[in-house]
Parts: C-alpha cells; sequence; structure tokens
C-alpha cells in the first residue's frame, strides 16, 4: 500500500502560524492577497498581467466583458469572507462517481464547493466550552455533533440557506458545513466552512470536511515529525 504523499504550501513555515491543516485532493487554493490587491499596488499590476494572455484568448468583448463582470463578483465575495475573518479560500472540484444516469451508471460530471477557514478571536473559556457555546444559538442548523479529535474537542453542525434576491448571486439552495475548532490557549477559534448547492450529496461533504477538521493541528506537525524521527522533517522536499 502507498503512503499518501503531501505537498507543502509554503505558509507551514510562517513565524506567525497557529494552526495547520491538509487540503484534501481537488481543492484549489485562491490567491485571496492577490485578487483582492488595490488598484495600483504591484500586486494588482501582477494580476492584469496574469489575465492578459485569458482575455485576449476571448473569441469577442462580450465575453471579455462576461468574465471581468464574473471576476468582480468573486472579488466582492472574497472581499466579504476577509471581513469576517476568513484566512484561506479553496475551490474543490470533484468528480461525480455516485449519481446515476438514465442507464444506472455514474454521470462523471463534476461538483463544485467552497471551502474556508476563519481564525477568530473569543472572549476566554475553556476549548470544551468554547465548542458547545459555537453551536448553542445557531438557528436552523441541523446533524449537529460534538468530537473529540486529535486537536482537542470540536463542534460540527449544518444548514441550508438560499442567497438574498439581492445579493446578485443564483437563488440556489445552499449546503454550508461547519467545524468549529477551539484554540488550546482558550482566546481563539477555528471555523472550517464546507459549501455546495449539491445539496443532496449532504452525507458525502460532512464526511470530507470531518476528515480535514481531523487532520488540524495547533503543534507544528513537522517539528513533531522531527522529535519521532530524529530527523530535520524541514529540510524534505514536499510529496505530491
Amino acid at each position: 500500500m502507498n503512503t499518501p504523499g503531501f505537498i507543502l504550501d509554503d505558509s507551514v513555515n510562517a513565524p506567525g502560524a497557529h494552526f495547520w491543516f491538509a487540503e484534501p485532493a481537488g481543492f484549489t487554493p485562491l490567491p485571496v492577497d492577490a485578487l483582492l490587491a488595490p488598484p495600483g499596488s504591484t500586486g494588482a499590476d501582477e494580476l492584469r498581467t496574469a489575465l492578459e494572455p485569458l482575455l485576449d484568448s476571448a473569441p469577442n468583448d462580450i465575453v471579455r466583458q462576461r468574465f471581468l463582470g464574473q471576476l468582480a463578483l468573486a472579488q466582492q465575495l472574497l472581499a466579504v469572507l476577509v471581513e469576517a475573518t476568513t484566512v484561506h479560500c479553496a475551490i474543490g472540484l470533484h468528480r461525480d462517481d455516485v449519481s446515476p444516469s438514465a442507464k444506472g451508471e455514474p454521470t462523471g460530471g463534476l461538483l463544485f464547493s467552497l471551502f474556508t477557514v476563519s481564525w477568530r478571536e473569543i472572549s476566554a473559556a475553556a476549548p470544551a466550552v468554547t465548542a458547545a457555546r459555537a453551536i448553542a444559538g445557531a438557528e436552523g442548523h441541523a446533524n449537529i455533533a460534538y468530537l473529540e479529535l486529535p486537536c482537542g474537542p470540536a463542534s460540527f453542525s449544518e444548514t441550508v440557506r438560499t442567497p438574498n434576491a439581492d445579493s446578485g448571486l443564483p437563488q440556489d439552495p445552499v449546503l454550508q458545513i461547519f467545524a468549529h475548532l477551539p484554540h488550546p490557549d482558550g482566546r481563539h477559534l477555528v471555523v472550517l466552512t464546507l459549501g455546495t448547492t449539491v445539496v443532496d450529496r449532504r452525507a458525502e461533504y460532512r464526511s470530507l470536511l470531518q476528515q480535514i477538521a481531523e487532520n488540524v493541528s495547533f503543534e507544528d506537525p513537522l517539528l513533531e515529525l522531527q522529535a519521532l524521527t530524529g530527523t530535520d522533517a524541514r529540510s524534505r522536499p514536499p510529496r505530491g
């Protein structure tokens, strides 16, 4: 049996890192800083340069303007997420190998999702209390659960919401699954959220988010590996 490999992001060595997590296959991180770079900044210039080949390949101005409009909407949504303490976003793209076609075979269609990670400051409390509080007042939430994970206590819940009519988003129901993981310091909370319009696949997405939560660590996993093996894990090349 092959041992699963991991690709290490540069952020794993960030001096101010407070927690670590593993992202499953099928998720592509969004370059939030680049997408939200202020006009006239170096980041904005780099984004414009990166988009030029894509815009030049558009068949006409209508398609080009439609793309720019969708990009502007995505930037607005990302700005709202960042304002709400989101520190990481990733687009999930997975092949549908379950839903049957008319012939009873998997359709092979694509399923989209959005994975976000938030880092919040909270009132000081024991981690177990924080995990319970996180879902105590969650109106309309279902499948509420409390689990002990390797990183400590955690609470899970999910809800189905429809975007506001004036949001500019399609009026399709959106399934949102949440995992609340209190930091051992008692003053911070990590919130994992997985959202998708494929509401009837809630069991699969619930399992996926739980797997992500089980791999969250509040201690540098590379230092832990170094202690176990007696080698410097940081000097090893990333595995994919």
